[in-house]
């Protein structure tokens, strides 16, 4: 599953710099796909839809930083944990119950953000 964080985040900024996909933004920050993968032109991500991986999408959480769902592969084929946990010095970043992967579809989501 992707991992979420949660409303206890101090706004450390720990957690962004470790992440293997870019999927980790401050709170209030617009996102792109293509930031930190080979995304180009459109794409269509497992969550559907189909997007301009260049354009900027809307922040997912305006008060702390948050990981996009279609980026987080829980760091599966980079490192053994999810490293935004490892390094999190509240524990705020934890498995999002609401978005449960296999660990075959988050490879097949890491193959898909990086060609």
């Amino acid at each position: 599953m992707a991992i979420k964080i949660t409303d206890e985040c101090i706004n450390c900024g720990a957690c962004e710099p470790e992440c293997p996909n870019n999927a980790i933004y401050e709170g209030a920050e617009e996102w792109r796909f293509a930031d930190g993968t080979s995304l180009k032109g459109s794409i269509t991500p497992k969550s559907g839809g189909t997007y301009d991986a260049d354009e900027a999408q809307e922040p997912v959480d305006y008060d702390v930083y948050y990981i996009v769902t279609d980026k987080c592969t829980e760091c599966m084929g980079f490192h053994e944990e999810p490293q935004c946990a490892a390094v999190c010095p509240v524990d705020c970043c934890v498995p999002d119950e609401d978005n449960v992967e296999t660990e075959e579809e988050l490879y097949r989501k890491k193959d898909f953000l990086h060609l």
